[in-house]
């Protein structure tokens, strides 16, 4: 970093509580990744302070002797901000923001804040906007708030045109304005879904800083955005790829996730999720270095609950195995894990066991089907071959049962298929219902007969 880049670092105080049936790793945990935020955010953490308590102090989330320690190490360090492990509700953040005398910023803000510096694209922009809003709509009296036009820095990017000393009327009305867009939004994204109905949809789906974009990019030999940082990848990207030779899919990158997420922010990349929400199956890579990644992988659950998208056909894929080659715990937890794809994205190792279980899975669920189809229905025998594993293809003539009929040339199709593929094709196959395979010399006497 260099001294410019130095210079506008904000310096941070981390504030977290122990509270009942809690134990102190778990606040220590939740500090050390509330710190990996504030590095994204842009600040220098400097000291940390932790209490424990049976539950938070409704008035100073933190009890009153340890708001007045807290004060006293914020004049010492001359520290720009205090950021909290969780939400402050605004007569906590009010009380201690006139005992601390310094902007306060709470975990959801903290992560908005990263959201909005990392949104590009004009969707992105108004999700976080939205939920931008929504949080700030009950947080209009902070005292700290007239530093986005003044000062800058964590928690005071701007949500846009509004500023966030705006009343509650003006900012009701850019609420609603900024649903009614992600509803257009959110149509267009539909139909661009129907379009795609025909490939089997894989999602990506993890804790954030995974590497879910480098295994986008081992998968798919493309260039998504692949950073060392949390929440590096904020919409949803979409792209083919080859499974085998025969097999293609579509594999969306999302937006990770990350213990307390904001509430607000799910609700505001609805759009982007649904992704998650309509994939046939998910991904779910997790960062197998990670010294507490069972505790990662029971927020992503969590999340994906809350999403609606836990029953989802799941293959989990450990990442970064690399590292764990090197100190020989890799196979304790092929073990432990015996039905889990073993990979490292960013050197390419273990991708072919991972396509050849990600195929066991789409596949686990087939179903077999006979179908005798007109060749004149050409869309429909393509179709069928699209989405349907052809287990075998013969050409032959059939009738509908009418001797005195001319027979028509069909394809006999035995094949495997997904059970939403088959909902799709069952309208068009039962119209051919009827047809019965004749015998080949009988079918050339009638068109004999015909001539």
């Amino acid at each position: 970093m260099n001294s410019n880049q130095q210079r506008v670092l904000e310096s941070a105080i981390l504030v977290g509580v122990t509270r009942a049936g809690e134990e102190p790793w778990e606040t220590r945990d939740a500090l050390n990744e509330l710190e990996l935020l504030a590095d994204t955010a842009g600040a220098h953490v400097t000291d940390r302070v932790t209490q424990t308590l049976p539950k938070l102090n409704a008035a100073t989330y933190i009890g009153k002797g340890k708001v007045e320690d807290l004060r006293r190490l914020v004049a010492a360090r001359k520290s720009d901000l205090v950021i909290f492990d969780d939400d402050l509700s605004p007569v906590q953040a009010r009380n201690l923001e006139r005992a601390l005398k310094c902007k306060l910023v709470d975990r959801s803000a903290l992560i908005l804040d990263i959201f909005a510096s990392r949104a590009k694209t004009a969707v992105a922009k108004t999700q976080v906007e939205l939920a931008q809003l929504d949080y700030l709509r009950t947080r209009l009296t902070r005292q700290w708030t007239h530093l986005s036009r003044q000062k800058g820095g964590i928690g005071t990017k701007g949500p846009g045109e509004t500023q966030i000393e705006t009343d509650r009327r003006m900012i009701g009305h850019r609420i609603a304005t900024l649903k009614r867009r992600l509803e257009q939004i959110d149509r267009q994204r539909t139909t661009q879904r129907k379009s795609r109905a025909a490939f089997t949809r894989v999602s990506l789906v993890g804790y954030t800083n995974a590497g879910k974009s480098t295994l986008m990019n081992a998968l798919a030999d493309t260039d998504v955005l692949a950073e060392d940082r949390l929440f590096a990848t904020l919409d949803a990207t979409t792209r083919m790829i080859r499974i085998a030779a025969n097999k293609q899919m579509l594999l969306s990158d999302t937006v990770g996730f990350i213990r307390k997420l904001p509430h607000k922010l799910i609700e505001s990349f609805k759009s982007t999720l649904d992704e998650v929400r309509e994939s046939d199956v998910l991904l779910h890579v997790v960062d197998a270095t990670h010294p507490r990644f069972e505790d990662q992988v029971r927020v992503v659950h969590e999340t994906l609950k809350e999403l609606g998208a836990l029953d989802k056909p799941m293959l989990m894929v450990f990442n970064k195995i690399d590292a764990l080659e090197e100190h020989g715990l890799l196979g304790a937890l092929r073990e432990e894990y015996p039905d889990t794809a073993f990979v490292s994205a960013l050197r390419g190792i273990g991708l072919g066991e991972l396509r050849r279980k990600l195929i066991d899975v789409v596949e686990r669920d087939f179903e077999e089907h006979l179908a005798y189809v007109p060749l004149a229905e050409a869309g429909a025998v393509a179709y069928i071959r699209r989405v349907a594993d052809v287990i075998s293809e013969e050409y032959m003539y059939a009738q509908n049962g009418d001797a005195a009929a001319q027979p028509e040339a069909v394809a006999r199709l035995h094949f495997r298929v997904a059970p939403r593929h088959y909902r799709d094709l069952r309208p068009t196959l039962e119209k051919f219902a009827h047809l019965k395979p004749i015998p080949e010399e009988s079918a050339h006497g009638q068109r004999s007969q015909t001539a």
